[in-house]
Parts: structure tokens; C-alpha cells; sequence
């Protein structure tokens, strides 16, 4: 199977290396492939071969039969998937809370897209086997895998246009007043890098949280992203002094209401996740 690319470089990427500028428009391509259909001569520039160092002055077209690498860094898993909806397009699934999405370092199996190679072997072909967006290891819920090329391109386009609705439930620790929207950068911790935080010279980022439900000591929150930075509703609502529960990096001290029982006292001991869930998934089907 063979992707067809024709594109043309917007005047206002002039100046751009080629790879960079490819990178931006085509953006369900890794920049790693995107060089190697470049270099291979898969990918030229105004039909020349060139480098994907070479210079861009915009106006120029791009054009190629591009054949997509099959996934080779990660091996089919058997493991259990909570599938919800499917079709030739699309999946949508219901991740647990424990697995992680994508392979990294510390996590080269066991993942999400271990158990999607598995269970549909054509997303070999597909970039991160149609993965388009994640959630983090402990949070549970919806997320939505492209089984197409074309899919894949109409999803990270409407990811891109921020017009894919997401909902999650959260328990945040403390009396929750009122619901409001936080807009507050986001970018890494400048003492601790594996962490996030709101910092000055972030990236833009904004959510909505409104009341569902009030509790002694918590209180359960509906709450709507514009953006999706990493740990954005963690990072969001322990700036505001409301962390989830459960959060092991975000969350700070346990706090046990006055008056709980011991079932409760033990299980609020026990819950060693953030207590966030995807709950709600809306977007435009790519057969649309």
C-alpha cells in the first residue's frame, strides 16, 4: 500500500529546512519518515531529489508514492481490549488505568499499541498503529484509533483544529466552590523535568470545570479540555489548590474527612491513581 502526497509550501514557510516544513504540514508523518521518503527519493521537490536539509522559498510543490514502514520496534501482544465502538475506519476504546499508550523507556511492551497490533494487524501501516491522541498510564478512558491512512489524517485534523470534544470525570481533593476556566501555560517543572507546571513561558493551555457532584472533603468535576498539554488537568486543578485524588505527583498530602468510616478511610488509602477518566469522546466521523 503506497500513501500519494502532493503538496504545496505556503510563501510562509520560506527559509524552512525541507523535513521541518513537512513535518508541520503533514503532520500524521513522523519527521523520521518524512526524512527517509526524502532521502530515498520517495518525496521530491519540484520532481528533484534533494536533502532534507535543502532550503525552502514556498510556492514549491511537493510531490511522491510514499510506501509506509511497517511498525518493526513493537511486537503484537495478546492483550484484552475494552472496545466500544469500531468500524473500517475507526476504534474506539476504553483504556484502563495501568496501561500505557505508547512504548517508552521503562514501558517496551505491555502497551496499548502492543495489544492494537494484536488486535488489528493492518495498523502496522498505520503511523503509532493509529494512535492520534493518549492519556496518561493511570488515567482510564475513551480514546479513539485510526484504522486508516485517511482516518488517521481527518482525526489529527480535527485534533489539530481543537474541534474534538472531550469530557472527563475528576475527583479533586477539597471543597470545590464554584466551577470556573483556568487559562494558565503549561511547560515543564524548571527544577523537576519529569514534571509539569503553569510557568511563564509555556505553551498555551485552558480548561473547563463545572460541579457534578459535592462530597465532605471532595468533589467530583466534569471537566472540558481546549488543549492538551501533558497532565493538563492534573497540572490545571493542583494550581488552583484542588489536586486530584490519588495523584502521586501532583496531589500532595491524603486528606480524610472528619467522620469517615473505616471502609472509606482504608480506600482513600488505597487509591494509588489520579482519579481522572476520559468520559466522554466527540468528533466528526472521517467517513463524513
Amino acid at each position: 500500500m503506497t500513501t500519494r502526497i502532493a503538496r504545496q509550501i505556503p510563501l510562509d514557510y520560506a527559509g524552512w529546512r525541507l523535513d521541518q516544513t513537512l513535518a508541520e504540514l503533514l503532520p500524521d508523518f513522523s519527521r523520521a519518515r518524512l526524512q527517509q521518503w526524502i532521502k530515498t527519493g520517495q518525496l521530491r521537490l519540484d520532481d528533484k531529489i534533494v536533502r532534507p536539509r535543502e532550503r525552502v522559498l514556498g510556492g514549491e510543490w511537493v510531490r511522491g508514492e510514499c510506501t509506509p514502514e511497517v511498525e518493526t520496534t513493537a511486537q503484537p501482544q495478546a492483550i484484552a481490549l475494552d472496545i466500544r465502538y469500531q468500524d473500517e475506519q475507526i476504534i474506539v476504546l476504553n483504556k484502563p488505568a495501568g496501561l500505557v499508550v505508547h512504548p517508552a523507556a521503562g514501558n517496551h511492551d505491555g502497551t496499548l499499541l502492543n495489544a492494537l497490533l494484536h488486535y488489528a494487524p493492518e495498523l502496522e501501516t498505520v503511523p503509532r498503529a493509529g494512535i492520534v491522541h493518549r492519556l496518561d498510564k493511570d488515567t482510564s478512558g475513551l480514546l479513539v484509533v485510526a484504522r486508516t491512512l485517511t482516518a488517521h489524517k481527518a482525526l489529527v485534523e480535527q485534533l489539530q483544529a481543537r474541534s474534538v470534544k472531550r469530557e472527563y470525570l475528576a475527583v479533586a481533593v477539597g471543597a470545590v466552590t464554584a466551577g470556573a476556566t483556568i487559562e494558565a501555560p503549561i511547560g515543564r517543572h524548571p527544577v523537576d523535568r519529569k514534571r509539569m507546571a503553569v510557568v511563564a513561558n509555556g505553551k498555551p493551555a485552558t480548561t473547563h470545570y463545572r460541579i457534578a457532584e459535592r462530597f465532605r472533603a471532595h468533589t467530583l468535576l466534569t471537566v472540558q479540555l481546549e488543549t492538551g498539554r501533558t497532565h493538563q488537568i492534573r497540572v490545571h486543578l493542583a494550581h488552583k489548590h484542588y489536586p486530584l485524588l490519588g495523584d502521586p505527583v501532583y496531589g500532595g498530602r491524603l486528606r480524610v474527612p472528619a467522620g469517615a468510616s473505616a471502609a472509606l478511610i482504608q480506600q482513600l488509602q488505597h487509591f494509588q491513581r489520579q482519579a481522572l477518566h476520559a468520559a466522554r469522546l466527540g468528533l466528526l466521523h472521517p467517513a463524513t
